[in-house]
């Protein structure tokens, strides 16, 4: 189909974009990669009067160091985040995953911020925001704000950006020679996650000093696993240790029911999967 009729605006500042989007009021809405907006417009569930493209504005695609942390810019394209070597080593698990995103097409058009923004619970990124405490940059008329990952994904495909807000950066912490892990199960190759976790250890000798575990689809919004990331620490890195841990991953959950999966098999998958992420993380 042919998206209904719109006006197209392409700013080159995130001044710019934030002015566009007070000119057009909440009808408006804000084009990345287009890799979830386009087939919305085309299939015309929804029909803004407004689009604000952000792809003119250089300042977004930014991946750098600062201080404690690795600053990545909104528009930064996933193809770009998990080839560079500094998130590579200061943020592998955001590489994992970033990896197992759809195909390399939509890898190489599709952005970070985009993805985050549309908080899709299936997909990939938002449970490794949250297991690794990253924080949101968000621009408004207001000017600038930070919010941390626990309070940025609100419910289901919504997030803390209010009506004209523009998410600018997502900040990681370094998480430098922790050892990382991201499992994901899909019915075929390219699709959204049936369930994914999202496993960070940082480990001293053969123990597991600390953990951070996220689950993907297993409820409106990703979760952190806390009662598994209880369950691991100060143990060895053995195979009963992450079985053991497992057994908390449904902890705090609300798998949905869905075309691909009943929520008793999800919770059966979040067992699963986090048992053997554990693992491949400890190595």
């Amino acid at each position: 189909m042919i998206p209904a009729k719109f006006d197209y605006v392409r700013p080159s500042s995130v001044e710019e974009a934030v002015t566009a989007l007070r000119d057009a009021g909440e009808d408006a809405k804000i084009l990345a990669g287009g890799q979830s907006l386009l087939p919305v417009l085309r299939l015309r569930l929804a029909a803004p009067s407004t689009i604000v493209d952000l792809g003119g504005i250089a300042e977004l695609r930014h991946i750098a160091e600062d201080g404690d942390r690795i600053a990545i810019g909104a528009m930064a394209a996933h193809h770009d985040v998990m080839r560079d070597d500094l998130v590579k080593q200061h943020v592998s698990l955001l590489s994992q995953a970033t990896e197992t995103v759809a195909d390399p097409q939509v890898r190489h058009r599709g952005t970070l911020g985009g993805a985050l923004a549309h908080a899709d619970p299936a997909g990939d990124l938002g449970a490794v925001a949250l297991a690794l405490d990253a924080e949101f940059v968000i621009a408004g008329g207001s000017g600038t704000r930070t919010v941390p990952a626990s309070e940025f994904f609100v419910d289901y495909f919504t997030t803390a950006i209010g009506e004209g807000e523009i998410l600018t950066q997502v900040r990681f912490p370094k998480y430098t020679g922790w050892s990382t892990h991201y499992e994901k199960f899909n019915r075929t190759a390219q699709a959204w996650s049936m369930c994914a976790v999202a496993v960070a250890l940082r480990l001293d000798g053969g123990s597991i000093a600390e953990a951070r575990v996220g689950l993907t689809n297993m409820g409106t919004t990703p979760i952190r696993a806390r009662g598994v990331e209880a369950a691991l620490v100060g143990q060895q890195a053995s195979e009963d240790a992450a079985r053991a841990a497992a057994e908390h991953a449904t902890e705090g959950t609300a798998a949905p029911s869905d075309a691909d999966a009943a929520s008793d098999y999800r919770e059966h998958l979040a067992r699963v999967l986090t048992g053997r992420a554990v693992l491949a993380a400890a190595g």
